[in-house]
């Protein structure tokens, strides 16, 4: 079935939701069939409504929906997994909140990007399990998101010399899109590069091929958590040309 249709029907997780009209919600959703929408849950804000609970934020969702003249409508919503550890503690629900707003700023309305929903279904599970690394996951998440998007950073190659980096202390260039080597970095004027260690290097490059099980058993120091978020902060940070509300506010809650 088509969007071209009347009605169709299609799973979704809820990206953001927001009060519209007196019992309505504004629901942004993305799917794997038709990528980003839009669409109003007509009287989901009343106790008595049906859609009650099978829109919550971040669910993931079977709907029905019907075409309207600005905005599909939903007329049947069946919750398949309302992700409830995350909603159990502030941490995890941050880190959702972080997963869904860097999926939101990556990809534009009616973009099909069927591996992109199974990420966020994946790691939405993931960030939800008791033993789970939630700075791990996020870096391991952000990586996954850039390849699917077309930024994936290069990191065993210098993006400038093209030779394959020596395992030594590199640099990172936001501009062009990965490592560089200590010899190109010389002399290269750029306030878009940082430094970045062998260990972070090597911890990137470890996550970036491997699927999400082989690595969420890796133990990582605090100190390289740090430097791993600073970098991949930095790289995200310049693409969407601005900070992201989610990861200041987790920076926030880890200061208290």
């Amino acid at each position: 079935m088509t969007r071209l249709e009347r009605t169709y029907r299609t799973d979704a997780i809820i990206l953001r939701r927001h009060d519209f009209g007196e019992a309505d919600r504004l629901l942004t959703i993305y799917t794997p069939e038709f990528g980003k929408l839009s669409a109003i849950a007509k009287g989901a804000r009343r106790p008595t409504s049906r859609q009650t609970g099978h829109v919550e934020l971040f669910a993931r969702t079977t709907l029905m929906l019907a075409r309207g003249r600005e905005l599909d409508i939903v007329t049947q919503a069946e919750v398949c997994d309302s992700y409830l550890p995350l909603h159990a503690d502030l941490n995890r629900i941050s880190y959702a909140n972080y997963l869904v707003e860097l999926l939101d700023r990556f990809t534009e309305a009616g973009e099909q990007n069927i591996p992109l929903y199974h990420l966020l279904m994946d790691a939405l599970g993931w960030v939800g399990q008791p033993a789970c690394d939630l700075r791990l996951t996020a870096r391991y998440y952000e990586l996954a998101l850039l390849r699917l998007v077309g930024f994936q950073p290069d990191l065993f190659t210098c993006v400038l010399g093209r030779e394959t980096v020596e395992a030594t202390d590199q640099f990172f260039s936001a501009i062009d899109g990965g490592a560089v080597c200590a010899e190109h970095a010389d002399g290269y004027e750029n306030p878009h590069m940082i430094p970045i260690s062998l260990a972070a290097l090597k911890t990137l490059r470890y996550l970036q091929p491997r699927p999400f099980d082989e690595i969420k058993a890796l133990r990582v120091r605090p100190e390289l958590h740090f430097e791993l978020e600073h970098v991949m902060q930095f790289y995200v940070s310049f693409l969407l040309e601005r900070r992201l509300k989610s990861a200041d506010f987790i920076r926030q809650l880890r200061s208290h």
